[in-house]
């Protein structure tokens, strides 16, 4: 079995790892956490007042304190954020994308917002109603509607990115395209021209790409219209479905039994899925739209509130299960696994217990966070628990992650103790048997050692 994960498997896994443009994706999304966690929050306190329960008395207390405007600092807040987060990703993307490339990754990340600018329509279709008359609709030059800067074109940001730095990168290789200017020219100034002909011919490429696209392809649509027609609408709703997950969480686990960090080797590709699908869940929060089945099931912090609770492999139970079973075998592990474990961190759990390379957990490593996965994604599609409507850190402590999820909803946090209460009952068995298989063992050095001295 070792030979074949260290033969197939493992160079697989490292090669899918270490991809440039994954790990470009992942590492800039991430980058972006600030501006996530901020607009998340704003959206989260402005419609706090829909929860059962906390809703109206919350917001009587903000109307007398701030008036009856105190939703406008989070509106702004998430239209500077969140509702222009495609356009951070596109700089973001091309800066780590050309930096691992060598370059400083400055000119790459501006020539890619302007070729991601180029194949966004000029022409917006707006309503108009003349004082005293009749509603008119019809195109408006220089109208953009928000939808093309959102996370809604989030995919066609992450490949306009990917692309454009691409074809830059290359033809800033090109000797012949340089501009050498003189000794005395300022170091900036000197390197902004070497890469001025680059740069021309990276945003034309790209344009003339979406002029033939328009032309002879799409029949008129936009890059960003027409990849959601064909690509995006089919492969978003092949993610947010109970398969996808359960084979997205098999995976990570199963790339973390054999020593491989399984959020980050997927993360490349789960990262800008999941968001796009969590950020669609936050607009729908902030217009107030209260049909749950408006919302997507799989997205955001959906695995961070409810499946990786104590970190991959829902450790939490783990540790919970030890302190029953075996505390007293396992006390100092306890004393270093337990305080970061709460915080979703589990290190010491995986390499000190140890869980990774050891066939004994293989079955509740991988089985608990199945188990856990399919409860959420039905808890959630049936209307028991609200959808996922606020990003967390990923640090957040079980339960409270849940609540917060779920914008304060209490099924959230209930969810989340019922999958911690499947994750103990899943290990349980497990720490008793390798309790068991430890006590044999001691006994066996104890009768070797006897039978030595006798």
């Amino acid at each position: 079995m070792m030979n074949f994960i260290d033969k197939y498997i493992m160079p697989f896994a490292n090669k899918l790892g270490n991809n440039r443009h994954l790990l470009a994706i992942r590492d800039a999304l991430v980058g972006m956490i600030a501006i996530t966690m901020i607009g998340s929050l704003a959206v989260l306190l402005n419609n706090l007042g829909s929860v059962p329960g906390i809703g109206k008395p919350y917001q009587n207390l903000m109307i007398s304190i701030f008036g009856e405007t105190w939703t406008t600092l989070g509106g702004d807040i998430w239209w500077g954020t969140l509702a222009f987060m495609t356009i951070f990703a596109v700089f973001g993307i091309s800066h780590k994308l050309a930096k691992s490339y060598g370059d400083d990754g400055f000119e790459a990340m501006l020539v890619a917002a302007a070729s991601f600018f180029v194949l966004i329509p000029q022409v917006g279709n707006v309503t108009i109603t003349p004082e005293g008359g009749e509603a008119v609709t019809g195109g408006a030059w220089g109208f953009i509607s928000w939808n093309y800067f959102s996370a809604t074109a989030l995919f066609t940001g992450i490949v306009v990115a990917i692309a454009a730095t691409e074809i830059f990168i290359r033809l800033a290789k090109v000797k012949k395209l340089e501009i050498n200017l003189p000794d005395g020219v300022p170091p900036a100034v000197a390197r902004s021209f070497a890469k001025l002909l680059p740069g021309m011919a990276t945003i034309f490429i790209i344009g003339l790409f979406g002029l033939i696209l328009r032309k002879f392809i799409s029949s008129g649509a936009y890059l960003n219209d027409w990849l959601n027609t064909v690509l995006v609408t089919p492969l978003t709703g092949a993610v947010d479905s109970l398969p996808f997950a359960i084979l997205i969480v098999g995976l990570v686990h199963g790339f973390w039994m054999i020593g491989l960090h399984g959020p980050n080797i997927l993360g490349g590709i789960t990262t800008p899925l999941m968001t796009k699908l969590g950020q669609e869940n936050l607009n729908l929060y902030a217009q107030g739209v209260k049909d749950l089945s408006e919302y997507n099931i799989l997205s955001g912090a959906f695995l961070d509130a409810f499946v990786y609770l104590g970190g991959s492999g829902a450790t939490l139970g783990l540790i919970a299960a030890m302190f029953i079973a075996g505390r007293k075998r396992n006390k100092q592990l306890l004393a270093l696994g337990t305080p970061p474990g709460i915080f979703q961190i589990n290190e010491p759990i995986l390499f000190g217990l140890p869980i990774v390379l050891n066939p004994i957990w293989f079955i509740p490593f991988i089985l608990g966070p199945i188990l856990m996965t399919v409860t959420s994604y039905l808890s959630i599609s049936l209307g028991l628990v609200h959808p996922v409507v606020a990003d967390i850190p990923w640090v957040t402590p079980a339960i409270i992650g849940g609540l917060l999820a779920t914008g304060g909803h209490i099924s959230g946090a209930v969810l989340a103790a019922v999958n911690l209460a499947i994750s103990f009952v899943v290990y349980l068995p497990f720490v008793i048997a390798q309790g068991k298989m430890d006590a044999k063992k001691i006994k066996a050095a104890e009768n070797k050692t006897d039978t030595l001295n006798m």
